[in-house]
């Protein structure tokens, strides 16, 4: 309305409009300001909310945990992974953004259908693999050029590493990585279609003087049947577990073994200090209690059964008679 010019009749009927309440002026406002319009790119469809995303952040901080306790032991090396970054992009989109010349690892993690990418760095790539053959840790960067040999070393040491993937991943799915293809070309994959939306993960890793990073690529179709597992109401459910029948047996056979204090009371007297401090052997204390009234029996500080007193084998014993109820909520 700011750039119109308005007419006689247009201005009479605004302030008809003003004087019978049928507008005012807040409204006049709202009607001036510019309508706020997002741009969404039908390329980049948004797939995963944010809340699948920190979950999916979540469980490969943990396999960033368990890679670093491998690869050092493996390596022989400083070695430090942490994740750097959790998006979610087109195909395209991914492989436009990794070397022409790289190391990818494509492995299946069965019962989820589909390929799942790991892509390492050359300069990362060759540090480990100088240090698998002996030597310091030195990056040479020549992807292109793996022979027979390099190709089966590193490929036993990523096929070792998915059982960690497989712990990462245990609280949500029981998955059995293995993997099926090594690539050194980006532009050979064609996996899903380019348009399909992944989600990327990068860590960042260091081994010894050498760093780089380390993408992991997932397509949704591969998560789809387990998008509704990626929240923190499934989270907070699933560290809720029921004890196997192993376990049950187990807790029951050592609760069946813990020691428990059991106390007989045979009655409360109470005198003064001066009686107190005057006591001597062969003094009487009254008690609450009649020599007839059965004795009270506790379980750690708990009233649970009546006994009467006697003796067993020249020792002195009770005898249960009864429980007390209510004595500490039997029923808890």
């Amino acid at each position: 309305m700011a750039g119109d010019i308005l007419s006689q009749n247009e201005i009479d009927a605004l302030l008809s409009a003003l004087s019978t309440g049928e507008m005012t002026a807040e409204d006049m406002k709202k009607d001036d300001e510019p309508r706020k319009v997002k741009v969404y790119d039908f390329k980049r469809a948004l797939r995963f909310s944010k809340d699948q995303i920190r979950s999916l952040t979540r469980i490969h901080e943990n396999f960033a945990r368990l890679l670093t306790t491998y690869f050092s032991a493996q390596l022989r090396t400083y070695v430090q992974i942490n994740v750097a970054s959790a998006d979610q992009i087109p195909f395209e989109e991914f492989i436009r953004s990794i070397p022409n010349m790289t190391l990818i690892n494509i492995f299946e993690v069965p019962p989820l259908d589909g390929n799942i990418l790991m892509e390492v760095n050359p300069n990362i790539a060759y540090s480990m693999l100088d240090r698998l053959m002996g030597g310091v840790g030195t990056s040479l960067g020549k992807a292109d050029n793996l022979t027979e040999i390099e190709t089966k070393i590193m490929t036993g040491l990523f096929e070792r590493s998915f059982d960690n993937y497989r712990e990462a991943w245990s609280g949500i799915i029981d998955m059995d990585p293995f993997l099926t293809e090594m690539e050194v070309n980006p532009q050979f994959l064609q996996m899903i279609s380019p348009n399909e939306t992944v989600v990327v993960i990068s860590f960042n890793i260091v081994i010894g003087e050498s760093s780089g990073m380390i993408n992991i690529c997932i397509p949704h179709v591969v998560l789809e049947p387990i998008v509704p597992n990626l929240s923190v109401r499934y989270w907070m459910q699933s560290n809720i577990k029921e004890p196997t029948p192993e376990q049950s047996a187990i807790l029951e056979r050592r609760l069946k073994q813990a020691p428990l204090p059991v106390v007989a009371e045979l009655g409360h007297g109470k005198m003064t200090i001066e009686d107190f401090l005057y006591l001597q052997v062969g003094d009487v204390v009254s008690l609450d209690r009649k020599i007839d009234d059965p004795l009270v029996v506790k379980i750690g500080d708990i009233p649970k059964f009546t006994a009467q007193p006697g003796h067993l084998r020249s020792r002195m014993a009770v005898q249960i008679i009864d429980t007390i109820i209510g004595g500490d909520e039997d029923d808890e």
